[in-house]
């Protein structure tokens, strides 16, 4: 289920008064984060980022966890890791654990954003490639570039060869992001499709702070 915003505006009302919360993120969440605390007025949340391309080096995100953790912790009242899995194994949630901190719950981004239960409903799309607003905005730098498409395009084949289409995962309405969206999907060879989630779960794993 979504949140609208003035069911969004009336959990962010519920919160308890008191006690600065620091949101520990991945960059490529900060503009849905931002957006959120905006709209609800949750001006007891502070953001910080660690930098998106550490999804590149996912074994690199439990180290960096724990140094934001410990070198800001003392300042606040509560920290909440605003990463999912991203590939790390379950090893960022058995280090969260071990710190004492909570994350948000899910595989990975694409999951929250169109909710968990419904993400794992997709038994029939083990062949989608997926992307957000942020990777579609930074499409040539985490995946044209990375995987080396922009110097070697036979690659194309090799890598995208079994998947079958690109699901965007809107989480809001731009008609420049769909254009460009759907441009990737012609540059990978896959079919498309445009899928509105809005903030997903990362919604409502805000709203329950407290």
């Amino acid at each position: 289920m979504k949140l609208d915003d003035d069911q969004l505006t009336q959990l962010g009302a519920e919160l308890t008064a008191g006690g600065r919360i620091l949101l520990l993120a991945c960059g490529a969440l900060a503009h849905e984060i931002l957006a959120l605390k905006k709209v609800n007025g949750w001006d007891h949340m502070d953001l910080t980022c660690l930098p998106a391309k550490l999804h590149l080096y996912p074994d690199r995100i439990p180290d960096a966890v724990t140094e934001a953790v410990e070198k800001h912790r003392d300042a606040y009242d509560q920290i909440f890791v605003v990463y999912a899995d991203c590939g790390t194994g379950g090893l960022l949630q058995a280090r969260c654990a071990e710190l004492g901190v909570s994350m948000v719950e899910g595989p990975h981004c694409y999951s929250f954003f169109e909710g968990n239960d419904v993400f794992a409903a997709h038994d029939d799309e083990i062949t989608a490639f997926y992307l957000t607003d942020f990777l579609v905005k930074q499409f040539d730098a985490f995946v044209w570039r990375p995987m080396g498409l922009d110097r070697h395009p036979e690659l194309r084949d090799i890598i995208f060869g079994n998947y079958t289409k690109l699901v965007y995962q809107a989480q809001t309405d731009n008609p420049a992001l769909d254009a460009k969206a759907e441009d990737c999907a012609k540059r990978l060879g896959l079919a498309y499709e445009r899928r509105y989630t809005g903030y997903g779960d990362l919604a409502k794993a805000m709203a329950a702070l407290t």
